[in-house]
């Protein structure tokens, strides 16, 4: 029960790593909003004791402000929905570019915004933001969503500096995740031309969606209360390497 008393609020909880979250935070003991853009894949989240489910499109500010509405104050924010682009700088459309921050950065700003003057009135929060190891490493066949991934990072530091000079007592996170069995990365990795066995078989292996939900639960937690923005690699030593 490390999280009993905390409403929580997570966005992509439909699947992969915000559905496990939703799970994890339910079982310790938060009240969870678990929100997707895909009502339907919030149906197997719907009788979770702990979980309300509903329908949120992140790139819709007023849908996002109506959430923050009816939620009230929250503890916590797990910024969650993302999604890959492939190709290089010279495959990148102005399309791609443009979703790719509108998905991977303007949606946490959105929500953010949001959120965080209930938590300026309750006198604390923690704001956790979903990245990626394409974020620190080079790769050229995900130009675009390496570039949001970056932005996601950057924008953590100014929103937990913040907070930290103004005594606000709200932290803000990001976790940069490595290969996780998620169908984002399934999919993903179909494009490349290749099966999960890459990842599987590779030294740093294949992480799972649980994985990075208990990454998430301690970061929600008032046990990393002194963890503040930092950029928290779960990777397997991916980018050591």
């Amino acid at each position: 029960m490390r999280l009993k008393g905390k409403t929580c609020v997570v966005t992509a909880a439909g699947q992969g790593i915000g559905a496990a979250t939703a799970r994890v935070f339910a079982r310790e003991g938060a009240r969870v909003w678990a929100t997707d853009v895909d009502a339907g894949k919030l149906e197997a989240l719907a009788g979770v004791d702990g979980i309300t489910a509903r329908k949120l499109d992140v790139l819709d500010k007023g849908a996002i402000g109506r959430l923050a509405t009816e939620t009230g104050a929250i503890d916590v924010l797990f910024n969650c929905a993302g999604f890959v682009h492939h190709g290089t700088v010279l495959d990148a459309t102005d399309e791609q570019w443009q979703f790719a921050f509108d998905l991977n950065v303007r949606s946490m700003f959105w929500t953010i915004q949001a959120f965080l003057p209930g938590m300026l009135g309750k006198g604390s929060g923690s704001i956790v933001n979903m990245s990626s190891v394409a974020s620190h490493l080079g790769y050229p066949v995900y130009f675009a969503y390496s570039a949001a991934k970056g932005a996601v990072r950057s924008m953590t530091k100014s929103v937990a500096v913040h907070c930290q000079m103004n005594k606000y007592n709200i932290r803000c996170n990001s976790i940069h995740a490595g290969a996780i069995d998620t169908q984002m990365v399934r999919e993903s990795t179909r494009l490349l031309g290749m099966d999960m066995s890459f990842w599987e078989s590779s030294p740093t292996g294949l992480g799972k969606p649980e994985d990075v939900a208990n990454l998430v639960v301690y970061l929600a937690s008032d046990e990393s209360r002194f963890v503040n923005g930092t950029e928290i690699l779960i990777d397997n030593a991916l980018t050591v390497q």
